[in-house]
């Protein structure tokens, strides 16, 4: 049993105290986005109501005060991620923008033609297309890690496709759909043996532990903010700074120049090469104040809380005739994604609904782990540590109520 006091925090998020349909909201569907804290819609709202103003450009006393809000959120990512170096966060509009930014800049700087880029058999859509579309522009060979019946990577498998020709291997910390935790640090360590380039998706690993990229020693490390408790439209690259300094910019436009003339461009320094166009400032600023009150909480006293979450609606949901789960790796996170037989997922989650329930039906942008595991979808429950066994068992007598329904 953990100590963790869920009610104090659930206190914190407004959200959790609307009705659905009559019921209490239970939110069950934060995988695909996290409610937010009262702090982080205060932060958002104050930076509209008084202190609107465009950053880096301007020497009015508004523009000045946004540039230092923005600036310090830079700063308390960069510690948040135990990064060595504040330019190596680079402020983008998700970890779907930052790992498309990786694979067009630094992939067609560096990648060429035989080269091959490893990923795996449980990345999210963001973590294949890429890459798809890098090889499509330069030759190179896209290969996959297998998966087993559990769903986790089989490491054995990895080793043998990693060759001379392994340019850069982009892996997924956490797995959305399955929830499986993936041994990220032996993954990087076995890519730069061959002398490849390691690139984590962490959009669900942030929230899982306490992330160290120094540690790690990942090359690059994207995560978005609306996962992670802050605000939609913002997300970060972390990228060492050698690879940084060496990439060419993503996009064009104002802040990522230092001079433009109609015969040649210079490009602004780190990180603001990157950061083209008016950046998402109240996002940023949102942000800082998730990660700022994430760092009031015991993190070791949260991952067991939502460890406890995961074992008590595992074994609830199992109980009822019909479930299956999709993914049952040994290591895994708060995420259960499963099918009731006799029932299509969409139809489940419109019944649950009813009851108040939010949980996430569909193929989860995996589609190729939904055909490895030869299902059209699942529905998916994601806890965070603000959610209760008491939720739990609202969703299980929910699902009871859908077989009801269908006679399944």
């Amino acid at each position: 049993m953990s100590s963790f006091d869920v009610h104090r925090y659930r206190a914190e998020f407004p959200n959790l105290k609307i009705n659905v349909h009559g019921k209490p909201l239970v939110y069950l569907d934060n995988a695909a986005t996290t409610l937010k804290p009262r702090c982080v819609i205060d932060a958002v709202n104050a930076y509209y109501v008084t202190g609107v103003s465009n950053v880096h450009r301007g020497v009015h006393f508004l523009s000045e005060q946004a540039t230092a809000a923005f600036e310090y959120s830079r700063q308390v990512v960069r510690q948040f991620l135990h990064a060595a170096k504040v330019h190596e966060i680079i402020f983008t509009k998700g970890a779907t923008e930052s790992l498309n930014l990786v694979a067009q800049s630094f992939g067609r700087q560096f990648l060429k033609k035989g080269d091959e880029i490893i990923i795996s058999h449980m990345e999210h859509h963001s973590n294949i297309v890429p890459w798809q579309l890098l090889c499509e522009q330069t030759g190179c060979v896209l290969k996959v890690i297998p998966i087993n019946e559990k769903g986790e990577i089989i490491f054995e498998e990895y080793l043998k496709l990693l060759s001379d020709k392994t340019k850069l291997v982009s892996v997924v910390w956490v797995s959305n759909s399955l929830g499986t935790v993936n041994p990220i640090k032996a993954i990087i360590d076995a890519a730069h043996q061959r002398g490849a380039v390691a690139v984590i998706d962490a959009a669900q690993g942030v929230t899982h532990a306490p992330t160290d990229v120094q540690a790690l020693d990942c090359d690059f490390l994207v995560f978005s903010g609306h996962k992670i408790l802050g605000p939609t439209g913002v997300g970060v690259l972390y990228g060492k700074e050698k690879w940084l300094e060496a990439m060419p910019p993503y996009q064009g436009g104002g802040d990522m120049i230092k001079s433009v003339s109609f015969s040649k461009t210079l490009y602004n320094a780190l990180p603001y090469k990157f950061e083209a166009g008016t950046p998402p400032i109240a996002e940023v600023i949102g942000l800082r104040s998730a990660l700022d009150f994430l760092q009031t909480i015991n993190w070791e006293a949260m991952k067991a809380h939502k460890q406890e979450l995961l074992d008590y609606g595992t074994k609830k949901l199992l109980t009822i005739d019909g479930v299956r789960i999709i993914g049952t790796a040994h290591k895994k996170t708060s995420i259960i994604s499963f099918v009731v037989e006799g029932v299509h997922p969409h139809d489940l989650g419109t019944i649950v609904d009813q009851d108040g329930v939010a949980i996430r039906t569909g193929h989860h942008c995996t589609q190729p782990v939904m055909e490895f595991f030869n299902v059209p979808a699942t529905a998916r429950a994601s806890m965070a540590f603000y959610n209760t066994k008491e939720e739990l068992d609202i969703l299980a007598k929910a699902v009871v109520r859908a077989k009801e329904i269908f006679h399944a």
